[in-house]
């Protein structure tokens, strides 16, 4: 059996799309905070079973049974070390064989706050004695995309990337190569560096918007600390800083990579900046 943690959430969910093309339902652990939330998955008989990493006791119960687990990591910043330590080791007593982290691109060498967590779950699950695979994500489309109702409105997106290059890509990209690590052969204790196959600029990506629309859409850039400002008028401090921080590593290309790693596991390129801005003009916004 497969287990998928956070499998509510936006990623989770998408994974849960994926196996059910290839794996049979009942043979699907759909691991959640919350089960009731996870209702429609159990409808399509999805097994769900409540896991929180915050309380570990959740843990092994849920796991039981499984040879392979994703973990996504937690939204928690702060508190992600010690909560995917926690389903790490549960995972290894529940006999779990197999498991996948959804870790940050160039995990090891990126000066990003973001990463700091990342690596030190990377390093517990190296020493774990499981078999693992770092799949170590880049940046979203849909961490921008979101922005474009508001760059609208305003005339431009705000960051604070310069003429850094985003190797973004969906998450639908990053699920079904999830998925296809999960059922595939071969990826044992293996390191994904994951990125969209055409890297862009925050600038470019107003000029796609303005194309799709017919509105005028600039990117304007500001410094770490003006963004972070205004971040922080609307999400947690830590939050802010943190994407502040990442977009200001951007602009010296933290968040760039041209190593087509995505695309060959997919078997398909990765979603273009324009299939992507289509698709957010398209659809409402997620709820979180």
């Amino acid at each position: 059996m497969i287990v998928v943690t956070g499998a509510t959430g936006q990623l989770g969910r998408l994974v849960i799309d994926e196996l059910l093309k290839t794996t049979e339902a009942k043979n699907i652990i759909a691991a959640v905070r919350t089960p009731v939330k996870a209702n429609d998955l159990a409808d399509r008989g999805v097994q769900v079973r409540e896991a929180d990493y915050s309380r570990p006791e959740t843990l092994a119960t849920a796991f039981e049974g499984a040879s392979k687990l994703l973990l996504i990591s937690g939204i928690d910043l702060g508190k992600r070390e010690e909560q995917h330590k926690a389903v790490i080791d549960a995972a290894k007593s529940a006999g779990v064989s197999f498991l996948a982290y959804t870790s940050i691109l160039h995990c090891d060498t990126s000066p990003l706050l973001l990463a700091a967590e990342h690596l030190a779950t990377e390093r517990y699950l190296q020493s774990s004695g499981l078999n693992y695979s770092l799949l170590r994500n880049g940046w979203y489309y849909e961490n921008q995309t979101a922005a474009i109702p508001q760059a609208i409105k305003n005339g431009a997106f705000i960051g604070a990337s310069g003429d850094g290059r985003f190797a973004a890509a969906s998450r639908s990209d990053y699920a079904a190569a999830a998925a296809a690590v999960l059922i595939g052969e071969g990826h044992e204790n293996s390191v994904l560096e994951l990125g969209g196959d055409q890297p862009y600029t925050r600038a470019e990506l107003a000029t796609e918007v303005s194309k799709q629309t017919g509105e005028v859409v600039q990117y304007k850039n500001l410094s770490e600390s003006e963004y972070q400002k205004i971040l922080s008028s609307f999400l947690p401090l830590i939050l802010a800083e943190s994407v502040a921080d990442a977009e200001a590593h951007a602009a010296e290309g933290e968040l760039d990579d041209n190593s087509r790693t995505l695309s060959r596991l997919l078997g398909r390129p990765t979603a273009t900046l324009a299939e992507a801005v289509t698709y957010a003009l398209r659809t409402p916004p997620a709820a979180h």
